[in-house]
């Protein structure tokens, strides 16, 4: 991908600038960890059992901790290695607990954790087609992130999307006694988890909402999570849950950010335990207000 630089209504190309060093991108991924990534930083660093994990995140979102390796050498097996440090984080649950309370001085209990959504992501200037391909399972819980920094200051960040057809990893977990380990229990969610047992009118209503949602920004994905579907560019912008006869709607804004003229959404700030992010809730069985709710969630698109 070419970065270019407008100015004066010509573009002048931006030059690649190499990292010397993978401690340069560690560095720069945590210092901006939650803008990146929407993370909070635990330890930098952290060895358990003979085995140095460079950066030990926290997803307060999922409940779940997030480990992420930094790589400027192609030539390794990123499938090999995020299994192996899935594996050593179901193993030793009770040390990654003990390593965020100490390092963060909070009080973190077992049950505050959803350990199926743990993940490794790797991050690298680049990723070779076959390490693409051998993590382009649909439930495999690694992500690649690739960065490149160019002249000026810029910062290119993406991460690198599983196809759409992508397989499921229990077709082969057959094959690895820690994959197996692993895909017991770690759950990696999809749409078709939310929408397969829901009636034909419940699906409908969703694919009605889901794409005036993408069709308010070209920066916007979705991303499926235990008990809802968001929708998110840095941040969630709205979540779904899809339910036997509706659809409950979270708008990922503070108390008093919204303007309802209507009063159609419910304020949900002071109300514990319910999904969604966003002090504003709204149960949808119709299309009648679409549009109107679609100029509701453009107040929370950054």
């Amino acid at each position: 991908m070419n970065l270019y630089q407008y100015n004066h209504k010509s573009l002048t190309q931006l030059k690649e600038v190499p990292f010397k060093l993978e401690r340069d991108i560690q560095q720069l991924f945590e210092s901006n960890l939650h803008s990146i990534m929407g993370l909070k930083l635990v330890k930098s660093e952290f060895t358990i059992k003979n085995k140095r994990i460079d950066t030990l995140a926290f997803d307060p979102e999922a409940g779940s901790f997030i480990i992420i390796e930094y790589k400027r050498d192609k030539n390794h097996s990123v499938v090999d290695q995020g299994l192996s440090y899935l594996n050593l984080m179901l193993e030793y649950k009770a040390d990654f607990i003990v390593e965020y309370n100490e390092s963060l001085k909070q009080n973190l209990k077992r049950d505050d954790i959803d350990w199926s959504q743990t993940k490794v992501a790797f991050v690298s200037t680049s990723f070779t087609e076959n390490q693409k391909q051998a993590t382009n399972f649909k439930d495999l819980a690694i992500e690649l992130w690739e960065i490149k920094m160019y002249e000026n200051g810029a910062v290119l960040i993406d991460s690198i999307k599983k196809s759409v057809a992508a397989p499921s990893i229990k077709q082969i977990a057959t094959q690895s006694e820690t994959l197996k380990h692993v895909a017991k229990e770690i759950k990696v969610y999809t749409e078709e988890d939310h929408i397969s047992n829901k009636s034909d009118e419940v699906k409908e209503l969703y694919e009605s909402f889901k794409n005036a949602l993408l069709n308010l920004s070209d920066n916007i994905e979705v991303v499926p999570k235990k008990t809802y579907i968001a929708f998110k560019t840095k941040t969630n912008i709205v979540d779904v849950e899809l339910q036997s006869n509706s659809i409950k709607f979270w708008i990922n804004l503070k108390k008093g950010q919204l303007n309802d003229s209507l009063n159609l959404m419910r304020d949900v700030s002071m109300l514990k335990g319910h999904n969604g992010n966003g002090d504003y809730e709204l149960t949808i069985r119709d299309t009648e207000h679409l549009e109107y709710i679609m100029s509701l969630v453009k107040q929370a698109i950054a």
